[in-house]
């Protein structure tokens, strides 16, 4: 069942990245759609960033706010733009045709997200944000956020056994559990995004497409992976998504109650 594309873009503030977010969330109720999954646990995500900036932790709050609503309007863009068939990003095409086939575990599903999100769009946004030399001054702040997800993530872990009850057969496969794969995918993504943002930084504007081409590339191919993994890890996908809960409704509210904020 499609969405609806939500509110107008692109958002001004942190507030109003907060109230898109809102809105997907509560199409993707409506529609009982795994696509709700990520926009939850983003909206989580933001909702500590906005408290964080009220709270003094960054170096720079007005800046972080200028970031996290640059960094949304990239997601915000992309989901309207698949909902009404429109031109996107070849990563986030990937991630938002493999929500809707029913065929992905949870873990999966954020993921795709995590991976097109951060990988792709976060390095674009801090180049955007603070171009050339006023890149290196934003490190530290970067580096914050980390420290953020990094306290959700017991709760992500939590979460996910509660719904898939099978998921430590990745683990057993020789994978990683839930909460190593996500710690392990954030922590390795955003490392490579501030790495991508050093060089965009710095980059002539003329060459940015043909950069931002082969990064979506990279990101893809990474998408496809996570979408359909071979192996014994793709067994394990297969057995554990027999076990886990297909009340979508229920996670999404899950992931967007998550840890009590908001």
């Amino acid at each position: 069942m499609p969405l609806p594309a939500g509110s107008a873009l692109p958002a001004q503030d942190i507030d109003q990245v907060l109230a898109a977010l809102a809105d997907i969330v509560a199409a993707a109720l409506a529609a009982r759609s795994p696509m709700g999954y990520f926009p939850a646990l983003y909206r989580q995500v933001t909702l500590r960033v906005k408290q964080g900036i009220a709270q003094g932790f960054f170096d720079d709050g007005p800046r972080m706010e200028r970031l996290d609503t640059t960094f949304a309007n990239r997601y915000l863009a992309a989901h309207q733009a698949f909902l009404a068939g429109g031109e996107l990003s070849s990563c986030w095409q990937t991630a938002f045709q493999a929500t809707q086939t029913d065929q992905l575990i949870i873990l999966q599903d954020l993921l795709l997200g995590i991976n097109a999100h951060i990988n792709f769009d976060l390095g674009i946004a801090a180049a955007e944000v603070s171009p050339g030399d006023a890149i290196d001054s934003l490190h530290g702040d970067f580096d914050k956020i980390n420290q953020l997800l990094g306290d959700l993530l017991p709760a992500v872990e939590a979460l996910i056994g509660r719904f898939s009850p099978a998921i430590g057969l990745l683990d057993q496969v020789g994978g990683r559990d839930e909460t190593e794969a996500l710690d392990f995918s954030l922590d390795a993504a955003r490392d490579d995004a501030w790495n991508h943002a050093l060089i965009l930084a710095h980059l002539p504007q003329a060459i940015w497409p043909a950069a931002l081409a082969a990064l979506d590339a990279k990101v893809t191919f990474l998408a496809k992976l996570i979408a359909k993994p071979g192996g014994l890890a793709g067994k394990a996908v297969e057995m554990i998504r027999l076990t886990e809960s297909i009340d979508h409704a229920a996670v999404i509210e899950a992931l967007d109650a998550l840890g009590g904020v908001g």
